[in-house]
């Protein structure tokens, strides 16, 4: 496959190439069934999965909420793919939509019926529910099923997430604190798959680096009293009983010098270092903003200590909250999917849902995809290069898994800056397996 970078935006046109091009290998004979033989007449007939209708069409398959609790979720992903669709499209590529209501039964029915319409690839659904249910029917048919959740766990055989990560996050956000030399690391996260996912990719990450994970606290979800859980993360009582030690220390001393300390400390609620040079604080919305708050009662100084998040800081208004300001988190640069907003605004008339540019990019990568000739063959969705989508470059692993080029934003009072580029390129590093 030649080393290409797909852009899938508008914009930026239809390919880039990022190397020199080569000859494209004819992708890998599809293994044939063996030959069916005759079944007595009382017998029924083996159901094999239906061929692709021979029309010269190309019939995309989209399985989004488009009634029910989420239907004013579905119809804006509904729109991005239409948009797409229009920057994309040929004549001959078919968009076939349907309604899942958000309902696991409904999303595996109505993925047979794209099958059975000749779809040659199915985009969505959106919850992993749904996407778990869907997955054994396209994987029967062998159509493969771009997934517009974030649950991990549904990923692989056949199925990719294409739902933002928690793993990759993280990762992205310690790595340009161990950059900076921050190598000690504590952590809150909720008792939840979303925590459990945060706290072994900080471990992974942290060790990876030779640093230390030092603190770790988490809490059951929802949980209103979050004191104590601050003040243990904080070894509150252990440096209050130093600071007690302390003072009766240097005033045994009793020299000058020793009780112009003392003098110093009689401010002070604590004594000695903390455990952690950064916090991670794997949460979001208001839980988020009520942790941070209680971080200077607990002598945690967001000056000297950075504290760092997942994609749930992705908000806007975290710097009403003082302590949050300074913290970095790792997300999409923010560049592209503002010009996407202003278009999709001009085109609707309303402002897009933040998961609108998963079902842009899903169904540009489809429209792509289809004018290579190919079909939807595995080596071409899992170009090791990846794609220039609207967020930023994504490629897809194998197990699974979309991997994106993340950049590091920082809390300001007003907004967020940019403090660490997203990469543009694949190329550096070798496509991971996970």
């Amino acid at each position: 496959m030649a080393s290409l970078l797909v852009t899938l935006t508008a914009a930026a046109g239809l390919l880039g190439a990022c190397a020199s091009p080569r000859s494209v290998p004819a992708p890998p004979p599809v293994p044939q069934p063996p030959p069916v033989t005759a079944l007595p007449p009382e017998a029924p007939p083996a159901e094999l999965p239906p061929a692709l209708p021979q029309d010269g069409k190309v019939r995309v398959g989209l399985l989004l909420p488009l009634s029910g609790a989420n239907a004013a979720l579905g119809q804006s992903m509904l729109d991005a793919a239409q948009m797409a669709l229009f920057d994309l499209g040929d004549d001959r590529f078919t968009l076939l939509p349907r309604d899942t209501q958000g309902s696991p039964g409904i999303a595996a029915t109505a993925a047979k019926g794209l099958v059975d319409e000749g779809a040659g690839i199915i985009l969505g659904p959106l919850f992993g529910g749904e996407a778990a249910a869907v997955k054994p029917v396209a994987a029967q048919a062998g159509r493969p099923v771009l997934s517009f959740s974030s649950d991990w766990n549904v990923a692989g055989g056949g199925v990719w997430t294409l739902g933002f990560q928690p793993q990759e996050q993280v990762r992205r956000v310690v790595d340009l604190a161990a950059s900076r030399g921050l190598m000690r690391f504590g952590v809150l996260a909720p008792a939840t798959p979303y925590g459990d996912a945060a706290v072994q990719s900080l471990r992974d990450a942290v060790i990876g680096m030779g640093g230390e994970v030092t603190k770790v606290e988490r809490y059951t979800a929802g949980a209103t009293n979050l004191t104590d859980l601050v003040r243990r993360l904080s070894d509150f009582d252990q440096r209050q009983a130093a600071l007690a030690a302390e003072r009766s220390r240097l005033q045994a001393l009793g020299d000058p010098e020793s009780l112009a300390v003392l003098r110093r400390l009689s401010n002070a609620d604590t004594f000695g270092p903390l455990p952690f040079d950064a916090v991670l604080i794997a949460e979001g919305g208001q839980t988020l903003r009520e942790l941070a708050a209680l971080f200077p009662f607990f002598d945690i100084d967001p000056g000297p200590v950075r504290l760092l998040g997942t994609g749930l800081w992705d908000e806007a208004g975290l710097g009403r909250e003082p302590s949050l300001i300074g913290g970095w988190f790792a997300a999409p640069s923010p560049i592209g999917r503002a010009a996407f907003e202003t278009r999709f605004q001009q085109a609707y008339g309303y402002r897009p849902h933040r998961l609108a540019t998963l079902a842009y990019d899903a169904t540009a990568l489809a429209a792509v995809l289809a004018r290579g000739g190919n079909g939807f063959a595995l080596p071409d969705l899992t170009n090791a290069n990846g794609f220039a989508g609207v967020e930023g470059i994504f490629r897809l692993l194998p197990a699974g898994i979309a991997e994106r080029g993340l950049a590091v934003m920082e809390v300001t009072r007003t907004g967020t800056m940019e403090v660490d580029p997203a990469p543009q390129s694949f190329l550096s590093a070798p496509a991971p397996t996970s």
